[in-house]
């Protein structure tokens, strides 16, 4: 047992499995190795553990397809890749899930899905709902429409925004390496595991340096990288040997393998920090003493409702503070709706929404986990 086992206890884990794992180097989709990864999941989902797969292998299976042997250079190339290989890597886990009783789901995303904050807020819902209905998302960049570099840089770099984006416990790594040396292992016998570390040590790039495989485009310095993002929201993460026997089981367990990379701060003062200090609001809403003693005596959502007066123009996802009456603020948080839309639903029910509006985003104004309480 490792004095800090960060998938142990974990309730909403983000596992990440590189391309040389997915296609067992490049020679196509490996059923039999998916089918596995997916019985843990299934046995963890048992004990109640929410996870998502981050899964890379669309070019690569794509490459196989159209029997090119390396990987091109030409966007468009690997746009075409791509969309050949997504078919058989969706196929596979369908049919691995199924098997086991669990549906799946595609989401396909793209840097700008995640920048823009209302994308990035209807994309956190998706999300959530797929899990709250049991399903388990299996996660790619949507390689066929970007068109600056194809990629966010690499699948590392998407699980560590996803472990971001749904505020996950816990972010694991699976990769062709048993895990971050001190020196490459290929190239020093000397070369130590490095069992634990704090994520964002400047030492660990350094460690970390150099290119991937062929297959994929990550190295080890992209996974020490996404480490420090996902640290961010308070995640840890660990990078461990995709190919070892029950690996997500036994790091469920508490079992020490591959390295573990620590976050500073935990999960939710985390979040705090980021929505305290890294956005910018975007407009106000005052509300009245019930809302208020929910916010912050009962730890509650921000309902419409509870809203008295609007102020500013702000959209779907943009950052806005919340106010007594006396105009002092007392929390901030991600709208679920327009400025527009909230002037017409304050002081209305939730039930009232979709009458008022035509649909309904949410039955919250703010979520209490997009929600963070100002100090007094």
């Amino acid at each position: 047992m490792t004095p800090f086992a960060p998938v142990q206890g974990a309730r909403r884990i983000v596992i990440k499995i590189g391309s040389s794992l997915v296609t067992d180097e490049g020679r196509g989709v490996d059923a039999k190795a998916i089918a596995d990864w997916c019985r843990q999941l299934s046995e963890l989902a048992e004990q109640g553990v929410e996870a998502l797969i981050v899964s890379s292998g669309a070019i690569a299976e794509g490459m196989k397809r159209l029997g090119w042997r390396e990987r091109p250079k030409e966007v468009h190339a690997l746009q075409a890749a791509a969309a050949v290989g997504q078919m058989g890597l969706a196929q596979i886990y369908e049919t691995s899930l199924r098997e086991l009783g669990r549906a799946s789901a595609q989401v396909l995303l793209t840097h700008a899905d995640l920048s823009d904050r209302e994308r990035y807020l209807n994309a956190r819902s998706t999300l959530l709902t797929l899990l709250q209905h049991r399903v388990l998302p299996v996660i790619n960049e949507n390689d066929t429409v970007v068109n600056d570099e194809i990629k966010f840089g690499d699948n590392d770099t998407l699980g560590a925004l996803v472990t971001n984006l749904i505020e996950a416990d816990a972010l694991v790594i699976l990769t062709d390496q048993r895990g971050l040396y001190s020196a490459d292992p290929r190239k020093n016998p000397e070369a130590q595991l490095i069992q634990f570390a704090r994520a964002g040590d400047p030492a660990l790039a350094q460690m970390a340096g150099g290119a991937g495989s062929s297959i994929g485009r990550g190295g080890m310095l992209t996974k020490v990288l996404a480490a420090e993002r996902a640290a961010r929201s308070g995640a840890a993460t660990v990078i461990a040997y995709g190919r070892e026997p029950d690996v997500l089981l036994r790091l469920a367990r508490g079992e020490a393998i591959g390295t573990a990379l620590q976050a500073d701060l935990p999960k939710r003062a985390a979040r705090k920090q980021w929505m305290a200090d890294h956005l910018q609001l975007r407009g106000r809403v005052t509300v009245d003493e019930g809302a208020q003693r929910a916010l912050r005596s009962e730890g509650r959502s921000l309902l419409p409702v509870g809203v008295r007066e609007v102020s500013g123009e702000f959209h779907r996802g943009d950052v806005i503070a919340v106010l007594d009456a006396q105009g002092n603020e007392c929390a901030r948080g991600l709208a679920n709706y327009a400025a527009a839309e909230v002037r017409l639903l304050a002081g209305r029910g939730s039930q009232e929404i979709e009458a008022l509006l035509g649909y309904v985003a949410e039955p919250e104004l703010i979520h209490r986990d997009n929600l963070v309480l100002s100090a007094v």
